[in-house]
């Protein structure tokens, strides 16, 4: 047996008795479940209980006006879809409401019957396209999420193969080297080729290590996310290009695993960035928590943001917002009034 269809769930608010059932019973023969209030009060206290897909509205009220209700009802609920009904005078009005969200509007004449369901129907369309597109909208950024998910999984497999497997061979061959060159002591030849083969492994496993550690730089931990930062912060300084400091006034606990690999990203760009471009002598990266809002700054007293939008996309922005977007934060580029550009990345972030 085949579902029933969907009807459209209307309310029409009108104080004209007699019109109200007309465009009520007109409705309904187009197929649509009609609610019909003849004031705001009744409007209000339907609506308290159903959310219509559509709402037909006169502009005047026994009890008040149609703009003032439209007003109410956006203030103190989730908005809902309307058309208004004015009378002749009244296009100003209508012209006004319209800005206020309304799809359509109506002129009370001789004609409204017959082409109150054209509306209608061309207001549901309207109304099911904006449905269609925000479902869209919120699959999108799930399977967004997903991917950058997938991503990071496959990151960390790799980095855990690299410390667990080839990491551990590596160093056995390193070890496997320092016992032979106790037998070939008599061999300075063997011995001096050993050395320096050992010291080659060694070479190897840092460079496996810090590849590992490139990608999983931070683990499951809460506090992983902080120790990560400043582990990255004292890595830049080593380089000796810039001074590079990392401020965390007071612990910052993140326990999203997903969120806090974003972040560390985040600022892994904005300093490379800050590396490559700014010609900065001093960058800071600062993470703090304050009134359950999570930010993470990188600033440097550099030469600032380039002239042309589209050489600071070149700049790595396309993907620092990405990222931000995937972890539902807000990601801003600011030029610092003394020199040098400032990344700021905020979400909220419950205590």
């Amino acid at each position: 047996m085949a579902a029933p269809a969907h009807l459209p769930q209307l309310l029409v608010v009108d104080d004209d008795e007699g019109l109200l059932i007309l465009m009520t019973e007109t409705l309904r023969a187009e197929g649509c479940a009609v609610e019909p209030a003849r004031t705001a009060k009744a409007a209000r206290a339907w609506l308290d209980e159903h959310t219509p897909e559509l709402m037909i509205l006169d502009l005047k009220l026994p009890d008040g006006s149609g703009p003032a209700l439209v007003a109410e009802l956006q203030r103190d609920r989730n908005p809902v879809p309307f058309i208004v009904v004015t009378g002749q005078g009244d296009e100003r009005v209508a012209v006004e409401i319209m800005k206020q969200g309304a799809l359509d509007y109506v002129m009370k004449d001789t004609s409204l019957i017959e082409l109150l369901p054209t509306i209608v129907r061309r207001a549901l369309s309207t109304v099911a396209q904006a449905k269609a597109l925000v479902t869209a909208q919120i699959e999108h950024k799930r399977l967004e999420r997903e991917i950058l998910a997938v991503g990071e999984r496959e990151r960390h497999a790799i980095g855990a193969d690299l410390h667990d497997n080839l990491g551990q061979q590596l160093t056995a061959l390193e070890l496997m080297c320092t016992a032979l060159k106790a037998d070939a002591a008599t061999q300075p030849k063997l011995a001096k080729g050993l050395d320096s083969l050992g010291r080659m492994l060694r070479e190897a496993i840092t460079q496996t290590r810090a590849l590992a550690r490139g990608l999983v730089p931070v683990g499951s931990d809460p506090e992983a996310l902080q120790i990560g930062l400043a582990e990255l912060a004292a890595r830049i300084d080593s380089l000796g290009r810039v001074h590079c400091t990392f401020e965390c006034p007071s612990p910052v606990l993140v326990a999203d695993e997903f969120v806090a690999g974003h972040l560390y990203r985040i600022a892994q760009e904005g300093l490379n960035n800050a590396l490559k471009h700014s010609h900065a002598t001093q960058v800071t990266l600062r993470l703090t928590h304050a009134y359950h809002v999570l930010t993470l700054v990188i600033s440097d007293n550099g030469v600032g943001l380039p002239k042309s939008r589209t050489s600071r996309r070149g700049l790595g922005l396309g993907v620092m917002q990405h990222r931000a977007r995937a972890i539902n934060a807000e990601l801003a580029i600011l030029s610092k009034r003394d020199g040098g550009v400032s990344v700021e990345c905020r979400l909220a972030h419950p205590s």
